[in-house]
């Protein structure tokens, strides 16, 4: 009996080697190496310009781009919050147009054996905050974003001259004879290794990125709660800091994502005030326009800061349309409403417009900006919906 019971042990023990030998073996490391990055530039609309980048670039590369988690700032807490990438857009649609996969499973499943920590080196393109290295988790977020995953770095590497534009200049090409993935495994840069605004090359890339089964559930839901029929969806960008940015737009002829509506080279026309911050009356008169253009029965605000809906209702009662939030905000679920709309308002040098814009393109749902064209230019030419 005894002799029966020590064969049954050793079955289960070699049946459990084998497993993790098999399990292993189906882990399935690219060879093509891996892309990591900290998205430590501005907010969530910046992020998402720069995740597009950073996917084009590891599709350059032929790289597996690992998902970083969005960066979120609450109030009260003094650093960052790391919030997972699927939390928000699913990954089935990206893996679709290149190979993916989330920090979290990355750091778990991977990154023991082929990222150890004593190979961790971080990627800049010149010395930072007047050192001699990278600094990667100098200041917020980049520290706290590294240390959700406990990493730390053991040196730093350059790589100027090279840059994220792979969509010229054979830089791809470039890129993996200076860092080979046989050599470098793993390139993890200390920001994003994208440009700002998105590239226009990479725009396309949007459509892949498509909202999580609960960011749908909860948009549909809103949606379902307002008066029948049409509804317009529009972006007031309106806060004090804002208001500040827009003082400078006549001098920054491409601010933010200006090149939406203007063009990366300013061929459809230059910044402006109200462009940036369009005043009430110039609002309420574009509305009662694309109110009567598509039979809207009610308005969806998305803002920063004054959704204006008292306002709005007292200027649209007699056209019988009525002015609606989300309570609470969520500003996620308020880009998904956006992009649901049957038609959207944005603002032009908003990433947050930009955002909701651009998957509004992918799925070929109608958009316009606020004060462009400029009056004296809408009879001479539509509205450009490149972007």
């Amino acid at each position: 009996m005894a002799g029966e019971v020590w064969k049954i042990s050793g079955l289960i023990t070699l049946f459990l080697s084998f497993s993790t030998i098999l399990t292993e073996e189906i882990l399935d490391i690219d060879p093509s190496g891996y892309i990591l990055y900290c998205p430590c530039m501005g907010r969530f609309g910046n992020q998402a310009d720069h995740f597009l980048g950073s996917l084009g670039f590891a599709k350059g590369l032929n790289r597996t781009l690992v998902l970083p988690p969005w960066v979120e700032y609450k109030p009260g807490i003094s650093k960052s919050i790391q919030v997972p990438f699927d939390t928000y857009f699913k990954t089935e649609p990206l893996n679709t147009i290149h190979r993916v996969m989330t920090m979290e499973e990355f750091m778990k499943k991977l990154a023991p054996k082929i990222w150890p920590p004593e190979k961790r080196v971080a990627f800049c393109y010149m010395a930072r905050h007047n050192s001699e290295g990278c600094n990667a988790k100098e200041g917020n977020p980049f520290g706290p974003f590294w240390d959700t995953y406990d990493v730390d770095f053991v040196g730093s590497q350059f790589y100027k001259p090279l840059n994220y534009d792979v969509h010229h200049h054979d830089m791809a090409v470039k890129w993996n004879q200076e860092f080979p993935p046989s050599e470098w495994p793993v390139l993890a840069f200390v920001g994003a290794p994208a440009s700002f605004p998105v590239q226009k090359e990479n725009i396309y890339l949007h459509k892949y990125l498509q909202w999580s089964h609960s960011i749908e559930e909860q948009t549909w839901s809103f949606i379902k709660t307002l008066p029948k029929g049409p509804f317009i969806g529009v972006h007031l960008r309106n806060g004090i800091d804002w208001e500040r940015a827009c003082e400078h737009v006549e001098h920054s002829p491409n601010l933010f994502a200006a090149p939406q509506c203007l063009g990366y080279r300013n061929e459809h026309g230059v910044s402006t005030k109200d462009l940036c911050l369009p005043p009430e009356n110039l609002i309420i008169k574009q509305l009662k326009r694309v109110i009567k253009n598509i039979g809207a029965k009610s308005i969806f605000v998305a803002s920063d800061s004054d959704h204006m809906i008292d306002k709005l209702n007292e200027a649209l009662k007699r056209m019988k349309v009525t002015a609606h939030m989300l309570k609470p905000s969520n500003p996620h679920v308020d880009l998904a409403i956006l992009g649901r709309s049957n038609h959207f308002i944005a603002n032009c040098v908003s990433s947050f417009s930009a955002f909701a814009k651009r998957e509004r393109d992918a799925i070929g749902f109608p958009s316009s900006f606020w004060a462009f064209p400029p009056e004296k230019d809408k009879k001479k030419r539509p509205v450009h919906d490149e972007f």
